[in-house]
């Protein structure tokens, strides 16, 4: 198994479309959320084209799994998670995220990630998931903690490096 929509009792996480360019746009050209992932801005609707073209390209060969978050009832995308860095052969994944500033504060990171890494544990029978928030996001990383998270080094770029283990 690899891909598979999931919902939360908010939220319903879906693959990623052509048709979630404008959100995407948005959502890579926010200054905020790009300092706290450190990446260049979109520029144009065409960057977040290609940047969903990438993603089904890398979902296809097995090196990427992402969902689009949307509130339950709700096509409009509010943020993205994914598995990537995917090893297979260990068993073990990083996990990334991103929501739109207007989605911050209401618990709807939580509640994805819990479902993500349940999925990732349970199905994709996943042993380890890293995480690597920049040590400026503090939510980030409060938010991993609180989720079983532990820090085991830095990556000396500015990234902390957590681990959570299955079982």
């Amino acid at each position: 198994m690899q891909y598979s929509d999931l919902t939360t009792e908010r939220l319903f996480l879906r693959e990623l479309r052509l048709d979630d360019a404008e959100e995407i746009f948005r959502l890579r050209s926010n200054q905020d959320v790009n300092a706290l992932i450190d990446r260049p801005s979109a520029v144009t609707i065409d960057d977040a084209i290609e940047f969903i073209k990438k993603i089904k390209t890398l979902a296809a060969n097995r090196e990427v799994i992402m969902w689009v978050i949307t509130l339950m009832g709700e096509a409009k995308l509010i943020g993205t998670i994914l598995y990537w860095h995917i090893e297979w052969e260990n068993r073990k994944a990083e996990i990334g995220y991103e929501l739109l500033p207007e989605y911050w504060g209401k618990g709807i990171m939580a509640e994805t990630l819990r479902k993500v890494i349940g999925f990732g544990f349970e199905q994709l029978k996943f042993k380890k998931i890293t995480a690597d928030p920049k040590t400026n996001n503090k939510k980030s990383i409060r938010l991993l903690e609180k989720l079983g998270f532990e820090k085991t080094g830095e990556t000396g770029d500015g990234y902390l490096i957590y681990e959570l283990h299955a079982g």
